[in-house]
């Protein structure tokens, strides 16, 4: 059986223990009969002032009082409605505020304002909608405190929050560049969109296989690991996606580059010597007044590259290998490439105007069509080369009859 403390007054004197009648009449009627008071002079009151005038406001083993003073009749009480919210029966203190279309966020420090059909439309069951849905023009539920421009204070991340909101708005899922899908998953979660979810996991599923992509690296990235790798160790970057980089005038001597991608990568001026680039793809480079000196070269992709000016004589006797290098296309007006070995390499529609090839082994190259006016192929091994439609204007020395021209 449930009962109740009932006192004169808050100084707790002369209390009784009653038991807790169903109605407020038998209930004081029984106090009546205690404290010999009259049935229709008894006003009961709660701990905080207030007047009760229905039993179903009063707790188990609560305390009452027949004055709120010593003086009886001293304190003016607050309605029923209003005692209710103050012995707040539920459990939570809700303060309903008036309903207005637009509400302001603050998330983590970051101001949102939306109108609360946004937050109410799409997703009728989330948390946000049920934040700010109104029953007869009130908060079934306030949301939160609010800060000092009256928003309301939601502590989560306002990076992720911003594409939620759009979301909400338009109905597609729209991240920036630098968002993660998976920090966006968390707070849609959180707020119960589960509209959202689905294609949520299919940015994730596309964010995974993006992982996989070989992208390019930057300049900074090769610095970076410049400085970092010691001089007595072999630097390698075989494989890597270096296309599109700016890498000029960078000292990358002995740089191991197998297979690397360097397409329409910014060398110029670089120092290459002695690097490895077997097979390597350095289409479309920018090789102008790079040192080359002793680089390992053989079956490399250079078509269309610029390497105008290079020099690939080394002074100690290394010698470039560019043997069956793809030079298609390509400019090397001006470059010394005394001594090189560019045997089968494919040098079609090539620029080799004024370039130093003494000594250099073109056995078998296809040279069809290149401009060689102005060269120097003393000693040139032109054994088996295709030199169809090739122009030798201005040579510095004459061709051997026994360097036989298919």
């Amino acid at each position: 059986m449930k009962r109740v403390y009932v006192y004169r007054n808050k100084s707790e004197q002369n209390g009784k223990v009653v038991a807790l009648e169903d109605t407020m009449e038998t209930l004081k009627s029984q106090i009546s009969k205690h404290f010999e008071e009259s049935v229709e002079n008894l006003r009961l009151f709660s701990r905080n002032g207030c007047e009760i005038d229905d039993v179903r406001v009063i707790r188990d083993e609560e305390k009452i009082y027949l004055n709120i003073n010593d003086d009886a009749d001293s304190k003016s009480c607050d309605n029923l409605t209003q005692s209710i919210q103050n012995l707040d029966l539920s459990g939570s203190s809700k303060q309903s505020q008036p309903v207005t279309d637009w509400i302001t966020l603050n998330v983590g420090g970051k101001h949102f304002t939306t109108s609360r059909s946004t937050l109410l439309a799409k997703e009728p069951m989330s948390m946000l909608a049920r934040m700010f849905a109104d029953e007869n023009n009130m908060y079934l539920m306030t949301p939160s405190a609010t800060d000092s421009v009256g928003a309301y204070l939601i502590d989560r991340s306002p990076e992720y929050f911003e594409p939620i909101l759009n979301y909400l708005r338009h109905g597609d899922v729209i991240l920036d560049k630098n968002v993660n899908p998976k920090g966006v998953m968390e707070e849609a979660v959180f707020y119960g969109i589960d509209s959202m979810i689905p294609q949520l996991n299919i940015l994730i599923e596309q964010s995974k296989s993006a992982c996989g992509i070989n992208h390019a690296l930057t300049r900074m990235d090769v610095v970076r690991s410049i400085i970092m790798t010691p001089t007595t160790w072999e630097l390698r970057f075989q494989g890597v996606n270096l296309s599109e980089a700016d890498l000029n005038r960078l000292d990358l001597r002995y740089i191991n580059f197998k297979y690397a991608c360097l397409s329409r990568c910014n060398l110029s001026g670089a120092n290459l010597s002695h690097c490895c680039l077997e097979r390597a793809d350095l289409s479309h480079a920018n090789l102008e007044g790079a040192q080359l000196l002793g680089i390992k070269a053989s079956c490399a992709n250079m078509e269309g590259a610029n390497l105008k000016g290079c020099n690939m004589e080394d002074p100690v006797g290394s010698t470039t290998v560019m043997e069956g290098v793809n030079l298609k296309g390509a400019n090397l007006e001006g470059s010394n490439m005394a001594g090189v070995n560019l045997r089968v390499a494919t040098l079609k529609n090539a620029n080799l105007q004024n370039c130093d090839l003494r000594d250099a082994v073109l056995a078998g190259a296809d040279l069809e069509c290149c401009d060689l006016s102005g060269s120097d192929l003393h000693k040139a091994n032109l054994r088996g080369a295709n030199l169809k439609d090739a122009a030798f204007e201005l040579m510095l020395t004459p061709l051997h009859m026994s360097q036989t021209i298919r």
